[in-house]
């Protein structure tokens, strides 16, 4: 009798073990797994970069740098083509003003009534309700501002053409609206409710304590969703497409139609421009100045939010 007892106690401690050594076994698979996945991420972006230098190098060998980055006049397409990209540059600029304009004021706010002002219920409807702005494809936002918004404030402004910067420019903010909101929220409600406190116990406000605590505290979290917001903004593609036209206009009109780095690279791609072809190269050199752009402006909210973070 014992020995069964004994035997059956050995096969149970038998099984309990190979279920441990399965189970370490997958724990050493997991690590192996992620590096796996970050190394491919890795790959890719040193794939692009190596693409997108490569083809740059090839189009700066038959147009001279200086009148690409200089030159205020893009006509690639003319019998004697000429590739300044200041045109390109001073709409994506533009654009990415206007947006910003309307992003940050009203996310800011919004994030301010969220994190401050709102009930839990209100907060569990309206974030979401809010963020549901990002979920919508750019494409219809292009439509949006171009067969909406565009006729109301031609009622307003008089000059403004059917394709302008202006249009698109709020469309745009509309859209990263949420983004801002959400990580200065976030960045928000991550202040100790000690330091509100602290201040209530002083007698001040809830907009002092909003304006003079909170705020301060929540800074580096707010100039990052800012920063991100900006990149976002200089990298939309569809919106400044549709509605912002494909006149390279080197102009600081936004009521007239002009042309960002994204929309030149979308005309490009579309089929002007075959293989080999000095346009064809220029669509790299436009797009490593916008990676850069975009990469400078990243780099930009990691320096910002290391540099003013609050530690509790």
């Amino acid at each position: 009798m014992l020995t069964r007892q004994e035997n059956s106690k050995d096969i149970h401690f038998r099984q309990i073990a190979e279920r441990h050594q399965r189970r370490k076994a997958r724990e050493r698979l997991i690590p192996i797994g992620l590096f796996l996945l970050t190394f491919l991420s890795i790959v890719t972006t040193i794939g692009i970069v190596i693409v997108l230098l490569s083809e740059t190098i090839s189009f700066f060998q038959r147009v001279s740098i200086l009148e690409f980055f200089t030159g205020t006049v893009l006509k690639p397409l003319s019998q004697t083509p000429q590739f300044g990209v200041l045109p390109l540059l001073t709409g994506t600029i533009l654009s990415t003003l206007i947006a910003m304009a309307v992003a940050i004021p009203f996310g800011l706010m919004t994030a301010i009534y969220l994190s401050e002002y709102a009930s839990a219920r209100w907060r569990k409807f309206l974030k979401p309700a809010l963020e549901l702005l990002a979920g919508i494809p750019t494409i219809v936002y292009g439509f949006f501002a171009f067969t909406f918004v565009t006729p109301i404030l031609r009622d307003w402004i008089p000059s403004l053409q059917a394709t302008n910067l202006l249009s698109p420019g709020i469309v745009m903010g509309i859209m990263i609206i949420p983004m801002v909101a959400s990580l200065s929220e976030d960045a928000m409600r991550s202040v100790p409710n000690s330091l509100r406190d602290g201040a209530f116990g002083l007698g001040a406000t809830k907009l002092e304590v909003t304006r003079k605590v909170v705020i301060p505290a929540a800074l580096s979290g707010i100039i990052a969703s800012i920063v991100l917001g900006i990149s976002r903004a200089i990298g939309e593609t569809m919106i400044v497409t549709i509605a912002s036209g494909s006149s390279k206009n080197f102009t600081l009109d936004v009521t007239e139609s002009m042309q960002t780095m994204t929309a030149y690279i979308v005309e490009v791609t579309g089929g002007d421009a075959s293989a080999g072809t000095t346009i064809y190269y220029s669509l790299y050199a436009v797009a490593m100045t916008l990676f850069v752009f975009t990469l400078v402006m990243n780099m930009l909210a990691r320096y910002i939010s290391k540099k003013f973070k609050e530690e509790y």
